[in-house]
């Protein structure tokens, strides 16, 4: 039996196709499905000044995850514009903060308004300068003037402008507070689910997914085709896999039900827990990570985290469904093994795609479906145990 493959959809950013196929994840976003206690929600409303704002962000109380990528989307004259707005006194849209339980604040709705403003009064997170105000409407005699260049009256509007935010307090539990975003995050292009794990997140579990992404055969591996992209696909990957490696299919089975992002949303939390995910344990998952990596690309080569079927040479997208389970089951066995078998290994995957439909549909949709989640991690280490018997 051959098994026709699937049309494939790619993820598409600024009208261009990245390499990476779509995700068909069932229930990526759905409604609080438990009777959370109300008395732990809780969120205050309260006014602060863009001086305090600025203030907070330079003496780092105020987290704005420096190192988002979806920054880069905002052009030239949108953040000319914002700062247009501001200006012309134009109330800005409420923005939502979550309060830790040190007093820092880390923005989950606004953050590139406020890395704009700040990048244009305080020269943003190095500091070297902010921007020039082109395509401006209406305010003629500040076009093409950096902040230092505006006259007192303008500099004083700038800092004198008042902001609502919404304080999510620190008793209020992660999962609510996930859902909280993921219900107001609803303008401009609104987040995909690694974004918004992103913004809530600690500075621990960011530094760590962004040092193993920064991995040479990460890049190797997946051909580059996640370098430099928006959407923190490369960190959503790199989170699967440290999710699987340490918790296990098991885990996700017993205690996430179908959903892909409650399971990811608690392993963000227990990388931000030192208690809970050691420094040592960190250097055995990033140990553990790079030996997936080397792996899969000794075993597959170009085609390392595709689909690839028999009857087809053709380099399909990247796919995160394979990524997960060969770097997670392929880090477990010892490189010299898989030098020796390589072909082996390419040619019982390659089969196993061909030959057996549900092994393609667990890759291909409803990904984080338990039931397709359990089936390619079983057949992925069967497909390995084989070769190797």
């Amino acid at each position: 039996m051959t098994t026709v493959q699937p049309s494939i959809l790619e993820e598409y950013e600024d009208n261009e196709a990245i390499g990476v196929e779509a995700e068909e994840l069932e229930t990526e976003f759905r409604d609080i499905d438990r009777p959370w206690d109300p008395e732990s929600i809780r969120v205050a409303t309260k006014t602060f000044s863009l001086r305090n704002m600025l203030d907070l962000i330079s003496e780092g109380s105020l987290d704005l995850a420096p190192d988002f990528q979806r920054l880069k989307v905002w052009k030239p004259v949108q953040k000319a514009q914002l700062i247009e707005s501001v200006l012309l006194q134009i109330p800005l849209p409420a923005f939502y903060f979550a309060e830790d339980a040190d007093g820092t604040l880390r923005v989950v709705d606004g953050v590139q308004r406020l890395s704009t403003i700040d990048e244009f009064v305080q020269g943003g997170a190095d500091r070297k300068g902010g921007f020039h105000l082109d395509g401006l409407e209406y305010i003629a005699d500040v076009r093409r003037k950096r902040f230092n260049d505006l006259p007192a009256l303008w500099k004083r509007r700038i800092f004198n402008t008042q902001i609502v935010a919404h304080v999510i307090a620190p008793s209020t539990p992660a999962p609510v507070m996930y859902d909280i975003f993921r219900r107001i995050n609803t303008g401009g292009t609104p987040l995909n689910a690694q974004e918004i794990r992103h913004c809530i997140s600690k500075q621990r579990s960011r530094d760590f997914l962004k040092s193993l992404v920064r991995i040479p055969a990460f890049d190797q591996a997946t051909g580059s085709r996640l370098k430099n992209q928006k959407r923190m696909i490369d960190r959503e990957v790199a989170l699967r896999f440290v999710a699987f490696w340490e918790f296990g299919p098991e885990r996700y089975v017993d205690e996430s039900g179908d959903t892909m992002d409650s399971f990811l949303l608690r392993v963000i939390r227990a990388l931000d827990d030192p208690k809970v995910i050691s420094n040592d344990q960190l250097e055995s998952i990033a140990g553990a990570f790079e030996v997936g990596l080397t792996n899969s690309y000794v075993a597959f080569g170009e085609y390392a985290f595709r689909k690839w079927l028999l009857d087809s040479e053709s380099k399909n997208p990247f796919n995160r469904a394979l990524f997960e389970v060969w770097a997670v089951e392929l880090s477990r066995i010892d490189p010299q093994k898989v030098r020796d078998h390589a072909d082996a290994i390419a040619h019982a995957a390659r089969s196993s795609m061909t030959s057996d439909p549900n092994y393609l549909a667990s890759l291909t949709s409803s990904t984080g479906d338990v039931r397709n989640v359990r089936r390619r991690f079983r057949q992925t280490a069967k497909i390995i145990d084989e070769v190797f018997e």
